[in-house]
């Protein structure tokens, strides 16, 4: 894992991002959560997405937003933020122009972070929310959805409403052409506190079950070549139970911190 500076329109901007040693690996970008309630790309939940993608064999980047750690600028609560994300995406394609796949993770309110990148971003194949807070933030603007993904929720959240996600993963179902999954860890609280193996081994399992449908999921560019889809040979490695439990032994550093993130 490496520590990258990059410019952001607001200044400087801090990640911390790995590069898989395979050839064409699919990359992930992570967004944290609420910045004025202790959120940074080194929250464990940030973390445990980060680490999946990464075992997965993808090029992963995780960054805070600006006004958080070493990145500079104002926190600006939606505008200032998303176009942080735009940047960071631009830079780690950037330095990955041969990646089959894009895809966008993140934790409440970088979840709503990145579903505004992914209606502005038809290069993102997919994506994953993290407890998207449907009770605070307007999530209308998904309206079409441009592509599939899985929303995770804890039953037992103290700060997003568990039924209000529930509600936008159903309505979003109703749309042609996209499949939303909706995964419920019934006794996980918002920071998903005990549950953040469960959280890894569903997000991993999920995609693992994306990247094996060979043909990228709808977007508006266009359609890949049929030999592009058969001569395709980024497959993960499956995630079972054991590799979980070691992944995320192996990859915690002593660097996540314990923020009341929204």
């Amino acid at each position: 894992m490496t520590e990258v500076l990059f410019n952001g329109h607001a200044g400087r901007l801090e990640g911390r991002y790995h590069a898989s040693s395979k050839p064409g690996a699919p990359i992930a970008l992570i967004l944290h959560p609420h910045p004025q309630y202790g959120g940074t790309m080194n929250n464990k939940v940030v973390y445990t997405l980060f680490s999946c993608f990464q075992n997965l064999g993808f090029s992963v980047l995780r960054f805070n937003f600006r006004s958080v750690g070493r990145s500079q600028g104002e926190f600006e609560d939606g505008p200032g933020e998303l176009s942080d994300a735009t940047v960071a995406l631009d830079w780690l394609q950037s330095v990955n122009p041969e990646a089959r796949q894009c895809w966008i993770a993140g934790y409440s309110f970088g979840a709503w972070i990145g579903l505004q990148l992914l209606m502005r971003r038809p290069d993102i194949n997919n994506f994953i929310a993290v407890s998207p807070p449907a009770n605070e933030k307007d999530f209308s603007f998904l309206a079409p959805c441009p592509t599939s993904g899985l929303i995770t929720q804890g039953g037992i959240d103290e700060i997003v409403n568990p039924a209000s996600v529930a509600a936008m993963a159903k309505r979003l179902n109703t749309q042609r052409n996209v499949e939303v999954d909706f995964a419920l860890i019934e006794e996980a609280d918002h920071m998903y506190n005990n549950h953040l193996v469960d959280l890894y081994k569903i997000v991993g399992n999920y995609v693992i079950e994306a990247c094996k449908k060979k043909a990228p999921q709808k977007k508006r560019r266009g359609r890949r070549k049929k030999s592009e889809i058969e001569n395709s040979t980024d497959e993960p490695l499956l995630l079972t139970d054991e590799a979980a439990d070691e992944g995320m032994d192996a990859d915690f550093d002593d660097d996540f911190d314990e923020g009341d993130d929204e």
